[in-house]
């Protein structure tokens, strides 16, 4: 089931709806791009406070999933702690994804 999420995100990086690392994430999220954020799972407690903090603030959903691994491997990198998705058709079916999982939304709200 894991791997439903991940060739959702894949499908969407080669789409061009994505864009992955702290600084492109941060960016996309303050200019209103970014409809939804997924943190990988492993990422330490000060990255996933600060992912918290800004997608709160903005609004924009947030979920912790995967490994570092598994989220570079399926953007195309060698390892990448966030993702940010662009486009709210591939945002439903990544959060119907993730909530099948049983996964949490943990910062409310969106775009």
């Amino acid at each position: 089931m894991n791997k439903n999420v991940l060739s959702l995100i894949s499908l969407a990086t080669k789409a061009g709806k994505t864009v992955t690392g702290e600084f492109s994430v941060e960016s996309a999220v303050k200019d209103n791009k970014a409809v939804l954020v997924v943190v990988s799972a492993d990422s330490s407690d000060r990255s996933k406070k600060m992912y918290k903090n800004m997608c709160e603030f903005y609004r924009v959903p947030l979920y912790f999933f995967g490994t570092k691994d598994e989220l570079g491997h399926f953007t195309g990198k060698e390892f990448r702690a966030s993702v940010a998705i662009l486009d709210n058709g591939f945002k439903k079916s990544i959060v119907s994804a993730l909530e099948l999982l049983g996964s949490e939304e943990y910062s409310h709200g969106g775009n």
